[in-house]
């Protein structure tokens, strides 16, 4: 299965991603986020798409959408929303389903990588 995480604000945000990518067993891994999200490194292969945050509600669904089209090869995906906030959230659930494309939310837990 691929990962998609959302990479933007939140405190410790940025390592929940980094330990999904690290415990999780992935096909591929896309990192989304603002000019500022170039910056995270890991250990794992990830592609990242850089998108306007800034950007309103329905556009910045359209970018996500428009940006990750073509890029992922399964029906379905486990995504990652511990960074960011609600706007940023909605319009990359709602691109994703509008792909269309399956969404399992992913999460680092004490025991693990889990489903919700």
């Amino acid at each position: 299965m691929e990962l998609i995480a959302l990479l933007s604000s939140g405190q410790g945000s940025w390592a929940q991603v980094s330990g999904l990518m690290k415990y999780g067993e992935w096909d591929k891994i896309i990192l989304l986020g603002g000019d500022f999200a170039k910056k995270f490194s890991h250990e794992k292969n990830f592609e990242f798409i850089q998108v306007d945050l800034n950007k309103r509600l329905k556009e910045l669904q359209q970018e996500f959408k428009n940006k990750l089209k073509g890029k992922i090869d399964g029906t379905e995906v486990a995504l990652s929303i511990a960074s960011g906030d609600g706007k940023e959230h909605m319009a990359l659930i709602s691109a994703l389903i509008n792909l269309p494309v399956g969404i399992r939310f992913a999460a680092l837990t004490k025991e693990g990588v889990i489903d919700l």
